[in-house]
């Protein structure tokens, strides 16, 4: 026996875990059981040991799933088998001599420059006020890379339209000037303007949502995935994708990485280096602009 429907029960009654990751749970002890039972040909959970499980994860990497995943499903296991020995039904666990296979770092996702260039030149924004502020949240977020925490507190008195800076408050409530084009002037001066009057006595906030009052990080997420989903495969297609495409696109035009960093408001460069990554067409086209033997005659690349 396996004890699956003690263990279901337990996460669902007891732990209370959401139902998502119940049923995410319940798919990954199913697959494990029948893995136990149809390839290493055991009836009961006593017999399990660690290399049974090793195996379990290693098939899965077989089959193509991804490092992330695996841990993921490995995680279900250690809940099960502490269940498990927690009742009496097992006198060992395991997962004490399993290691997580290691994933790689996530590259962040980001929107492609001409991607954006779609988004904000195509008129997908009505005249009106809440037209507007959706924009303006993403001429902001992608103009600054700043975080939607940071733009739903931003207030008035932190645009300096002058001198094309923003003053933003960070984690920890570190400060930071961020600069900004000219052309992002008159689209403020025109937002500011609209604002006003939808808003003739409002609250200090730069950004306000239909009510008048404040907008939510909640909210800027909403309104920027509306818009972004569509033109793009990240899987995250909100506010940090912005963040992530302000970032990756300074680097891909050659910006020094300690000046992303200041501009992000990272406290250590390391957080900043996984922006120096680039795609393989980026990398072949820099190398022929600029290697003496990137293109011969004719401008087939030399080889040898």
């Amino acid at each position: 026996m396996f004890h699956e429907s003690s263990f279901i029960q337990y996460i669902t009654l007891e732990r209370r875990l959401s139902p998502h990751t119940v049923t995410a749970y319940k798919g990954d002890l199913q697959a494990f059981v029948e893995h136990l039972r149809g390839v290493q040909c055991l009836t009961s959970v006593a017999e399990v040991r660690h290399f049974h499980v090793r195996a379990w994860a290693v098939s899965l990497l077989q089959a193509g799933q991804s490092a992330r995943s695996v841990t993921r499903r490995l995680s279900c296991l250690k809940s099960y088998f502490k269940f498990l020995k927690k009742r009496g039904l097992t006198q060992h666990d395991p997962m004490r001599k399993v290691v997580a296979p290691k994933a790689g770092k996530r590259l962040p996702e980001f929107v492609q420059e001409s991607e954006m260039e779609t988004l904000l030149n195509a008129g997908m924004f009505s005249d009106d006020y809440m037209g507007q502020l959706h924009r303006m949240l993403i001429e902001t977020l992608y103009a600054t890379g700043m975080r939607r925490g940071e733009a739903a507190n931003l207030q008035l008195s932190d645009l300096d339209l002058g001198r094309q800076v923003v003053h933003v408050t960070g984690k920890g409530n570190k400060d930071r000037l961020i600069p900004f084009g000219p052309y992002l002037v008159p689209l403020l001066q025109r937002f500011l303007k609209l604002r006003k009057s939808t808003f003739p006595e409002a609250e200090p906030w730069l950004f306000l949502s239909r009510k008048g009052q404040r907008i939510t990080p909640e909210n800027i997420y909403t309104i920027v995935h509306k818009y972004l989903a569509p033109l793009t495969n990240a899987e995250h297609a909100g506010p940090h994708a912005l963040r992530h495409s302000f970032a990756t696109h300074l680097s891909n035009r050659g910006a020094d990485l300690n000046a992303i960093k200041s501009l992000l408001g990272h406290s250590s460069l390391a957080a900043t280096q996984i922006y120096t990554h680039n795609s393989i067409e980026r990398l072949q086209e820099v190398y022929e602009q600029a290697h003496p033997k990137g293109e011969d005659e004719g401008g087939m690349r030399n080889e040898g």
